[in-house]
Protein backbone atom coordinates (compact mmCIF):
# COMPACT_ATOMS: atom_id res chain seq x y z
CA UNK A 1 0.00 0.00 0.00
CA UNK A 2 1.58 3.06 -1.42
CA UNK A 3 1.69 6.56 0.99
CA UNK A 4 -1.35 8.25 0.00
CA UNK A 5 -0.47 11.95 -1.85
CA UNK A 6 -1.43 15.34 -1.13
CA UNK A 7 -5.24 16.31 -2.36
CA UNK A 8 -3.69 18.84 -4.81
CA UNK A 9 -1.78 15.90 -6.93
CA UNK A 10 -4.66 14.31 -7.05
CA UNK A 11 -5.99 17.63 -8.86
CA UNK A 12 -3.15 18.32 -10.70
CA UNK A 13 -3.44 14.61 -12.21
CA UNK A 14 -7.15 15.47 -13.63
CA UNK A 15 -8.61 12.99 -10.88
CA UNK A 16 -10.08 15.03 -9.08
CA UNK A 17 -12.04 18.43 -11.30
CA UNK A 18 -13.87 21.56 -10.48
CA UNK A 19 -17.66 21.73 -11.28
CA UNK A 20 -20.54 23.00 -10.50
CA UNK A 21 -21.67 22.93 -6.77
CA UNK A 22 -24.29 20.35 -6.65
CA UNK A 23 -26.22 21.27 -3.37
CA UNK A 24 -28.92 18.06 -4.27
CA UNK A 25 -26.40 15.41 -4.68
CA UNK A 26 -24.53 16.38 -1.75
CA UNK A 27 -27.94 16.61 0.31
CA UNK A 28 -29.00 13.22 -0.93
CA UNK A 29 -25.30 11.59 -0.10
CA UNK A 30 -25.63 12.97 3.67
CA UNK A 31 -28.96 11.14 3.93
CA UNK A 32 -27.63 7.83 2.22
CA UNK A 33 -24.74 8.20 5.00
CA UNK A 34 -27.18 8.84 8.12
CA UNK A 35 -29.25 5.83 6.58
CA UNK A 36 -26.58 3.44 6.37
CA UNK A 37 -24.92 4.48 9.74
CA UNK A 38 -28.19 3.98 11.45
CA UNK A 39 -28.61 0.38 9.73
CA UNK A 40 -24.71 -0.27 10.83
CA UNK A 41 -25.91 0.16 14.52
CA UNK A 42 -29.32 -1.69 13.70
CA UNK A 43 -27.55 -4.57 12.12
CA UNK A 44 -24.38 -4.36 15.36
CA UNK A 45 -27.28 -4.03 17.85
CA UNK A 46 -28.92 -7.37 16.67
CA UNK A 47 -26.18 -9.80 14.87
CA UNK A 48 -23.17 -8.55 16.51
CA UNK A 49 -19.96 -8.76 14.78
CA UNK A 50 -18.01 -11.40 13.90
CA UNK A 51 -15.21 -13.28 11.46
CA UNK A 52 -18.43 -14.09 9.50
CA UNK A 53 -19.67 -9.85 9.29
CA UNK A 54 -16.59 -8.39 9.00
CA UNK A 55 -16.18 -8.09 5.74
CA UNK A 56 -19.66 -6.23 5.43
CA UNK A 57 -19.14 -4.66 8.49
CA UNK A 58 -15.86 -2.73 6.62
CA UNK A 59 -17.55 -2.09 3.63
CA UNK A 60 -20.54 -0.35 5.30
CA UNK A 61 -18.53 1.70 7.39
CA UNK A 62 -16.54 2.59 4.24
CA UNK A 63 -19.19 3.95 2.51
CA UNK A 64 -20.16 5.61 5.79
CA UNK A 65 -17.46 7.46 5.52
CA UNK A 66 -16.71 8.25 1.87
CA UNK A 67 -20.37 9.26 1.32
CA UNK A 68 -20.04 12.35 3.99
CA UNK A 69 -16.47 13.19 1.82
CA UNK A 70 -17.89 13.02 -1.16
CA UNK A 71 -21.16 15.15 -0.35
CA UNK A 72 -18.51 17.93 1.20
CA UNK A 73 -16.50 17.40 -1.56
CA UNK A 74 -19.88 18.28 -3.68
CA UNK A 75 -20.25 21.28 -1.99
CA UNK A 76 -16.88 22.71 -2.61
CA UNK A 77 -17.34 21.97 -6.59
CA UNK A 78 -15.45 19.28 -6.71
CA UNK A 79 -15.35 15.74 -7.72
CA UNK A 80 -12.94 13.22 -7.88
CA UNK A 81 -13.77 10.42 -11.23
CA UNK A 82 -12.02 7.25 -12.48
CA UNK A 83 -8.54 5.50 -11.52
CA UNK A 84 -7.73 6.65 -8.25
CA UNK A 85 -10.84 8.44 -7.11
CA UNK A 86 -11.22 6.46 -4.14
CA UNK A 87 -7.74 7.59 -3.05
CA UNK A 88 -8.38 11.38 -4.22
CA UNK A 89 -11.68 10.87 -1.65
CA UNK A 90 -9.23 9.99 1.26
CA UNK A 91 -6.55 12.67 0.71
CA UNK A 92 -9.41 14.97 1.05
CA UNK A 93 -9.13 14.25 4.13
CA UNK A 94 -6.05 16.21 4.81
CA UNK A 95 -8.33 19.00 3.71
CA UNK A 96 -10.93 18.66 6.54
CA UNK A 97 -7.98 19.06 9.01
CA UNK A 98 -7.91 15.13 10.21
CA UNK A 99 -4.51 13.91 11.23
CA UNK A 100 -1.88 11.47 9.70
CA UNK A 101 -2.30 8.35 11.32
CA UNK A 102 -6.52 8.76 10.60
CA UNK A 103 -6.24 9.56 7.43
CA UNK A 104 -3.81 6.34 6.75
CA UNK A 105 -6.59 4.66 8.74
CA UNK A 106 -9.09 5.24 6.13
CA UNK A 107 -6.59 4.69 2.88
CA UNK A 108 -6.15 1.12 5.14
CA UNK A 109 -9.87 0.70 4.98
CA UNK A 110 -9.85 1.78 1.46
CA UNK A 111 -7.52 -0.47 0.41
CA UNK A 112 -8.97 -3.73 2.53
CA UNK A 113 -12.22 -2.95 0.77
CA UNK A 114 -10.57 -3.30 -2.91
CA UNK A 115 -9.32 -6.29 -1.84
CA UNK A 116 -12.14 -7.74 -0.92
CA UNK A 117 -13.94 -7.03 -3.89
CA UNK A 118 -11.61 -7.03 -6.33
CA UNK A 119 -8.77 -9.92 -4.71
CA UNK A 120 -11.23 -12.38 -2.14
CA UNK A 121 -9.76 -10.65 0.95
CA UNK A 122 -11.38 -11.75 3.76
CA UNK A 123 -11.12 -9.78 7.19
CA UNK A 124 -11.57 -10.76 10.58
CA UNK A 125 -13.86 -9.22 13.68
CA UNK A 126 -10.82 -7.46 15.71
CA UNK A 127 -10.07 -5.54 12.46
CA UNK A 128 -13.93 -4.93 12.16
CA UNK A 129 -14.34 -3.66 15.69
CA UNK A 130 -11.24 -1.19 14.58
CA UNK A 131 -13.23 -0.16 11.94
CA UNK A 132 -16.67 0.53 13.49
CA UNK A 133 -14.92 2.44 16.53
CA UNK A 134 -13.14 4.64 13.97
CA UNK A 135 -16.21 5.37 12.12
CA UNK A 136 -18.55 6.03 14.97
CA UNK A 137 -15.65 8.97 15.66
CA UNK A 138 -15.49 10.14 12.35
CA UNK A 139 -18.82 10.10 11.27
CA UNK A 140 -19.57 12.39 13.99
CA UNK A 141 -17.17 14.51 13.08
CA UNK A 142 -17.78 14.56 9.33
CA UNK A 143 -21.46 15.63 9.93
CA UNK A 144 -19.61 18.39 12.16
CA UNK A 145 -18.30 19.24 9.05
CA UNK A 146 -20.49 19.32 7.19
CA UNK A 147 -23.07 21.14 9.87
CA UNK A 148 -25.78 18.77 9.85
CA UNK A 149 -27.14 18.09 13.43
Amino acid sequence: MNRIKIFDEYMREGVVKRQAVNKPRSEFLIKESERGYNFLLELIKKIGISDGSANDIVKICYDILMELVRAKMLLQGLNASGYKAHEAEVSYLRVLSFNESEIQFADQMRFFRNGMIYYGTILDKEYAEKVLEFTKKNYLKLRKILKVE
